[in-house]
């Protein structure tokens, strides 16, 4: 099945080291930019215990589950050693300041 690429926003929209959450037919997906404006989406759930994604802490290309403190990769998906589990990973671009996100 094709991507379809949906424009989201402005990087603007959401501050460094922060989310915002764009919702779609599959359920909600973080969108969160980093301290150096990289942006990076995954399913706003933790593989763990299904927390929030969109409410946890940035750090480098991290996240951390603010239910578990569990780590997860924002270029991954992937929970950090010792923890194992994933969440699915969107593609996101940024284009002229203008947020992209492939369904």
């Amino acid at each position: 099945m094709k991507e379809t690429w949906v424009e989201i926003g402005q990087l603007e929209d959401i501050p460094k080291l922060g989310s915002r959450i764009v919702t779609t037919d599959d359920g909600n997906i973080a969108v969160f930019r980093t301290a150096n404006d990289q942006v990076f989406a995954l399913k706003d759930r933790c593989p763990h215990k299904g927390g929030h994604l969109s409410q946890g802490i940035v750090s480098g290309e991290l996240v951390a589950c603010p239910l578990h403190n569990w780590k997860i990769d924002l270029k991954t998906g992937e929970a950090t050693a010792p923890d194992k589990g994933c969440t699915r990973r969107y593609e996101v671009k940024c284009e002229n300041g203008r947020l992209w996100l492939a369904l």
